[in-house]
């Protein structure tokens, strides 16, 4: 441990001998002192700046009285409802409530609400009344605009409108939250916060203070479809730190104003913010309630990077960390690693060392620093960009000094990899060395699915590059006398996809000997193009016509066909083989997937 926990009472307040306090930090997740959650970020952050800060960890929020639990803060209310949407913390794909909450003690289910942001700010707004109310994380970042809500199926308006907050922090909030607090100390209203990259407010209007661009309106998106899908693809272009502009949308007869993108944490800046005196535990008010599961899988892992440039049309990663892949120094990663040989539980290995694509260490190319990101293409998507710096070689030294800390049994790569980033790096080195020192016996890949007209849509890859890579690691394997599998993650029931489709990737999976115990239904979050096609049936890309697998049964029979092996699948997978025209896959040869049953019911 490195430190003290934040306080989360009165009673620690006046431990530390606080009989006031400058923040109060609430959020939907239990708390837990770690660099992967985001609260306890911006906690540590404030702190670092000479700031008292208290956490309110999911509070009661029936009514407002344990949101005075602590008193008064002298500047603001910092609001999140976690590291998950809370409507996906809560809802399975298909709308079914989830048993169990891993970012909850004792994996409890309900110590949050649902629409947690918005309930939250109701909550301290009556409880503080006047006091500025600041709204952040995921799920404000990424329901910042007008957007479609896949629970209540309607198009809702910004968070922002909704909350009642002052402002809204979207992405990655350190340099936004900086310079609110920097000016809240000296004494600037709230409402004169106009010029703060990475933040919205609402106002009577339209003037910002940046280069600016109209998009359709909240009645307008309502209304009419296609404004919905050219004023997504708007907000996702000028999601851009060097090239983007503030998105200004009329809700009713208040203006929606989104600054542009804060720029990214430089190297020094995440070295810094990762050795910030985190206890990396959950607090130990839960120890009788079963500890927080979620630290299981960070304890003993490293957050490398930040930024994805891989822009998977169904991931909001491109839309929240943005395109621009920044990372930590190689010393900074090996002193968070040497630390961790000292903890007790301890056994020898790094669970993960990665981010959200664990083989991205540096921006796609150079042009991008100095223009931003391409639009209309991606830095891999159709296929690699000419300029692309498929370059690992940093990554590859950080791991090999990795492995050869007193201690260290294992370095685990578990996060994401691009497997067509791989294949670009001509040195094929860390290909190698992954398959020889870090895999643990199941490497995880995202293929998705095999029929290219599908991988479009979601921004993948064709299959062909994913049959090169399995061929390769199968080789590799083989070369150094490792028993490896690898695990693809699969979607079903994504945009464009049909049920012949469907059929195409179970025959894919059996031809490969892939039998995946897990496959994703796909879920429409809010703020990602997929979700744009989800709701509008149309890519906002090109605006052409989508197919959308929309029924409850029809995704069944989609999802059941990526695990036909499974015999409590069987009758969905014979009627969607039926329902194909694909009864020639029901039978006894090697292309089967299925046996027919006999006449007393029975399989054959």
């Amino acid at each position: 441990m490195n430190g003290e926990f934040l306080p989360v009472s009165r009673e620690e307040m006046t431990d530390r001998g606080w009989y006031y306090y400058d923040f109060l930090l609430v959020t939907g997740d239990a708390y837990v002192d770690h660099p992967s959650f985001g609260t306890p970020v911006i906690g540590r952050l404030l702190e670092s700046m000479g700031f008292r800060v208290a956490i309110l960890a999911q509070p009661d929020w029936h009514d407002a009285e344990a949101f005075r639990a602590m008193g008064r803060p002298r500047y603001a209310v910092m609001v999140s409802a976690g590291n998950l949407d809370s409507m996906v913390a809560h809802y399975t794909a298909a709308k079914k409530r989830r048993g169990e909450d891993f970012y909850s003690p004792g994996k409890k289910p309900g110590l949050r609400p649902d629409r947690a942001s918005i309930v939250y700010c109701n909550r301290a707004r009556e409880a503080f009344p006047g006091l500025p109310l600041i709204v952040g994380g995921l799920e404000a970042s990424l329901r910042r605009f007008a957007h479609y809500d896949y629970w209540d199926d309607r198009v809702r308006a910004s968070l922002l409108s909704d909350s009642g907050a002052d402002l809204l922090v979207y992405g990655m909030g350190e340099r936004a939250t900086r310079e609110i607090a920097a000016a809240l100390r000296a004494g600037t209203p709230v409402s004169e916060l106009r010029d703060i990259r990475g933040t919205a407010r609402m106002s009577p209007s339209p003037e910002t203070a940046f280069e600016s661009v109209m998009i359709p309106s909240l009645s307008e998106v309502r209304e009419d479809k296609r404004a919905y899908a050219r004023a997504a693809m708007t907000e996702y272009d000028e999601h851009d730190a060097v090239s983007g502009r503030a998105v200004v949308q009329p809700h009713g007869d208040r203006f929606l104003i989104v600054n542009p993108p804060a720029a990214p944490l430089g190297t020094e800046e995440l070295d810094a913010l990762a050795e910030l005196p985190f206890t990396r535990e959950p607090h130990p008010m839960y120890d009788a309630l079963g500890g927080v599961p979620a630290i299981e899988e960070v304890r003993f892992s490293v957050i490398h990077n930040r930024g994805c440039f891989g822009a998977c049309n169904f991931c909001s990663l491109a839309f929240h960390q943005g395109r621009t892949v920044t990372a930590r120094s190689e010393a900074s990663v090996v002193r968070e690693v040497e630390r961790m040989t000292k903890h007790p539980l301890f056994k020898g290995y790094v669970h993960d060392v990665g981010g959200p694509t664990a083989n991205f260490s540096h921006p796609s190319c150079k042009k991008q620093l100095e223009k931003g990101m391409c639009r209309g293409r991606g830095c891999l998507y159709p296929k690699p960009c000419p300029n692309l710096d498929a370059d690992e070689s940093d990554y590859l030294a950080l791991l090999r000094r990795l492995r050869k800390i007193d201690g260290v049994k294992k370095v685990f790569v578990r996060s994401g990899i691009r497997f067509d980033y791989m294949l670009c790096d001509r040195s094929g080195e860390f290909f190698a060395e992954l398959c020889k020192y870090h895999v643990s016996g199941q490497l995880k890949v995202a293929p998705e699915h095999c029929v290219d007209a599908v991988l479009t849509r979601m921004g993948k890859p064709p299959a062909a590059v994913f049959e090169k890579f399995m061929a390769k690691y199968a080789a590799l394997s083989e070369r150094y006398g490792k028993k490896q599998f690898l695990v693809p993650y699969l979607m079903s029931s994504h945009p464009g996809s049909t049920l012949a489709d469907a059929v195409r990737l179970a025959e894919y999976l059996r031809a490969h000997d892939l039998r995946p115990e897990q496959v994703q239904d796909f879920y429409p979050t809010p703020g990602t193009l997929s979700t744009c096609m989800y709701y509008t049936g149309i890519d906002p890309r090109d605006m052409s016509k989508v197919y959308i697998p929309r029924s409850i049964h029809e995704k069944e029979l989609q999802r059941a066909l990526l695990q036909w092996h499974r015999p409590e699948k069987r009758a969905l997978v014979e009627e969607a083989l039926r329902r194909a025209h694909r009864a020639d896959l029901i039978g006894f040869g090697k292309n089967c997937l299925i046996r027919p049953y006999a006449r007393n019911g029975r399989k054959k």
